[in-house]
């Protein structure tokens, strides 16, 4: 039987992104939205561990929170941990005109993945480095995936089926970073439980 972690979004993308990727560490997710209490910092980490142990305390539930940024190096880093609000007035065609012009199309995506499961909190970081394209390309993913296309790749995030995408994606590789931690720190969680009890 698999352990059932929260995920706090309401994302179905990045729902069905992450969800393979918990199952082969024997963890399934359950999307719960309205529960992410989100604050303003220049810092994903500190975004994503605040709403994460917010929630965990109050609904006492495991919890996985997600949170990424795009940071356009032309931009000074933009709009970086402000990448959902920004979206949300301007679409990826707000950091197209910003770019018209500019030769320097280099940007990364960020991405912040902590878990509450106890005894164990976990904090994992992902990155991917790539390049905004011209125009858009594609119509699969969300946000900001049709002009961003990372490096090495041919295809923007938006061209790519879900199992491609996490060959690449920055989210991808923080999910699995804190699965990995998640799997350590409970085995020696339980490893500590047997050695206690042996000498009681």
């Amino acid at each position: 039987m698999l352990n059932k972690i929260f995920f706090l979004t309401g994302n179905k993308h990045k729902f069905e992104e992450v969800e393979p990727l918990v199952y082969d560490f024997g963890f399934k997710i359950e999307m719960l939205p309205g529960h992410k209490l989100e604050i303003q910092s220049d810092s994903l980490v500190r975004i994503a561990e605040y709403a994460a142990l917010n929630a965990y305390m109050k609904l006492e539930k495991p919890i996985l929170v997600e949170d990424a940024g795009l940071f356009v190096e032309a931009l000074n880093g933009f709009p970086g941990p402000y990448s959902s609000y920004v979206y949300s007035k301007l679409g990826f065609e707000g950091i197209l005109r910003l770019l018209e012009g500019v030769e320097d199309r280099g940007a990364r995506f960020e991405s912040v993945s902590v878990i509450v499961y106890k005894p164990c909190i976990i904090t994992a970081t992902g990155k991917v480095y790539g390049t905004i394209t011209e125009k858009p390309y594609g119509n699969r993913g969300f946000g900001f995936d049709p002009i961003f296309k990372p490096k090495n790749s041919e295809k923007t995030f938006a061209e790519m089926d879900i199992h491609e995408k996490n060959k690449y994606s920055h989210r991808a590789r923080s999910v699995r970073k804190a699965f990995q931690k998640l799997s350590e720190c409970i085995k020696l969680s339980r490893d500590r439980e047997s050695i206690s009890l042996k000498y009681l």
